[in-house]
């Protein structure tokens, strides 16, 4: 079976999502909430925003038809676990279709409805997820925590896409 050539993308994406959770999931209370200026807030605003952007991606390319998770203040860093765990299911369901990047994919709600094509949905996403993880590893190194390495590189090296001259994971 050939696979999505945007499955790279979004497995790095859902890998980076887990490996930024695991690294603040051990942080304070204090820690979670301090402000990080420059960027989208706390780091777990931050958090919080990125998965449940997720859950929403999800949400309109179902048709608007698969449950969103809440949005608000409430979700917890293993929560946001568990959700994230959840989109990789439906991400990579997503990547198995036959998917037209030319195709408009319309999201309706308040009254309102916005159209873009499908290309541009699922490049909004890995970017959104870039964006707001550098964010968050700015946040910890802020706090004086080295941030865990999240690069497409170290992803590749991790699970095996990304070799040096002599054949070595790099």
């Amino acid at each position: 079976m050939t696979t999505s050539i945007l499955t790279d993308a979004f497995e790095h994406h859902l890998w980076a999502n887990e490996r930024i959770l695991d690294a603040c999931a051990a942080l304070t209370e204090e820690q979670l909430t301090t402000p990080v200026p420059g960027t989208y807030g706390p780091i777990i605003d931050t958090l919080r925003h990125l998965v449940q952007a997720d859950s929403f991606y999800l949400w309109v390319d179902s048709g608007q038809t698969r449950e969103k998770i809440p949005g608000g203040n409430s979700l917890s860093i293993a929560e946001l676990r568990a959700a994230n765990d959840e989109h990789a299911t439906a991400y990579r369901e997503l990547l198995a279709r036959d998917l037209d990047p030319d195709e408009d994919v319309v999201e309706r709600g308040d009254g309102s409805e916005y159209s873009a094509k499908q290309g541009i949905r699922l490049a909004q996403i890995v970017h959104h997820g870039t964006d707001h993880r550098s964010q968050v590893c700015t946040g910890l190194t802020s706090l004086g925590i080295e941030p865990p390495e999240i690069d497409l590189w170290a992803y590749g090296a991790v699970v095996g896409r990304v070799r040096d001259s002599q054949g070595v994971a790099s």
